[in-house]
């Protein structure tokens, strides 16, 4: 499995995995959005011998006054989940991330996968979610010790679809 930095011959594959993992066009519109958008900061594929088997990508937010990076869209085709495909874009991209002075990352996901790999409940550092959705959903990583403050997330205009 190879981890790299997105093409754009990858784009239409993209869209596709994302509509298949999340059963809609949101997410790939999403992506697409961010794409274009003043926004983006990194996407990264997985590909097994030619094919797109996952995608992750992160965008520029504001937690209260502070630059900080949300994570979505994200996901593996389902034949090949349960294989740490997941985890291994997460942990690369995490490389290029801290390559990139990236202090923190806030993310609205399964709480059993992003908790393994060392993202815990926002609200225990007092950043909010700018809509509702359960506390133990929303979370966060310092990739920085101590870069986080209390505040609510800003998510960029690339979200509001």
């Amino acid at each position: 499995m190879l981890i790299r930095k997105e093409e754009k011959r990858d784009f239409d594959e993209i869209r596709n995995i994302n509509n298949i993992c999340f059963n809609g066009e949101y997410e790939s519109k999403l992506a697409d959005n961010i794409r274009k958008g003043d926004n983006f900061i990194l996407s990264l594929v997985a590909e097994d011998n030619g094919k797109i088997a996952g995608h992750i990508m992160y965008s520029r937010i504001k937690i209260g006054d502070i630059d900080s990076v949300a994570l979505a869209p994200m996901c593996v085709l389902p034949e090949y989940q349960k294989k740490g495909i997941g985890t291994d874009l997460i942990k690369e991209s995490f490389k290029y991330l801290i390559e990139m002075n990236e202090k923190n990352i806030v993310v609205l996901g399964h709480t059993d996968f992003y908790s393994r790999l060392g993202f815990e409940k926002a609200a225990d550092y007092g950043v909010k979610c700018p809509f509702t959705v359960p506390d133990e959903v929303f979370m966060v990583i310092e990739l920085e010790k101590g870069s986080l403050k209390a505040g609510v997330v800003e998510y960029g205009e690339e979200f509001s679809m």
